[in-house]
C-alpha cells in the first residue's frame, strides 16, 4: 500500500474515511522545501519553496482507494496532478504520493474550504504558527 500525504481537505479523517475507506492514518508529516497555496481554483496546493515547509498527515492508502482519490482530485481533468515526493514523519524520511495543484496561480478559496482544512490541520494537531500561516489565506494571496 502506497502512503499518500495529505495537506488540504483530506487531513479530515471523517472525510477520507468516506473516499478511502480501506486507508489508515498513519500520522503527521511534513514537507519540506515547499509552502502552502491556495491555487485559483480555490483548492490547497504546494509550491516550492527552499526556506519554508507544508505540515500535514500521512495516509496508508489501499491500492482499491486510488481510483477514488484520483476521481476526488480530479486527475482526469487536470486539476490536481500525481507525484511522489520524500516526506519527514517522525521515523524518518520516507516517500509518498502527493496530488499537486495544475496551477500554482494563488487564488481565494471556495467558501467553507478553507474552514474545513483548518479543521482538520487542528484535529491532526499540526503546530500553532502553521495553523496561523494557513488562516492567512483568508485574506486572499497577498496576506
Amino acid at each position: 500500500m502506497p502512503l499518500y500525504f495529505a495537506y488540504g481537505a483530506n487531513m479530515d479523517a471523517a472525510a477520507m474515511a468516506l473516499r478511502c475507506p480501506a486507508s489508515r492514518l498513519v500520522g503527521q508529516a511534513r514537507l519540506r522545501r515547499h509552502r502552502f497555496i491556495v491555487m485559483r481554483a480555490g483548492y490547497a496546493s504546494v509550491v516550492r519553496d527552499p526556506a519554508r515547509t507544508v505540515w500535514g498527515v500521512l495516509w496508508d492508502l489501499a491500492l482499491a482507494d486510488v481510483p477514488a482519490l484520483d476521481r476526488y482530485e480530479g486527475v482526469a481533468g487536470g486539476l490536481y496532478l500525481k507525484t511522489t515526493q520524500p516526506v519527514t514523519t517522525e521515523t524518518g524520511v520516507r516517500r509518498a504520493l502527493i496530488y499537486l495543484g495544475g496551477s500554482t496561480v494563488p487564488g481565494l478559496p471556495r467558501p467553507d474550504y478553507l474552514e474545513a482544512v483548518l479543521a482538520a490541520a487542528r484535529a491532526a494537531q499540526l503546530p500553532d504558527a502553521y495553523l496561523r500561516e494557513l488562516g492567512g489565506w483568508r485574506r486572499g494571496p497577498a496576506a
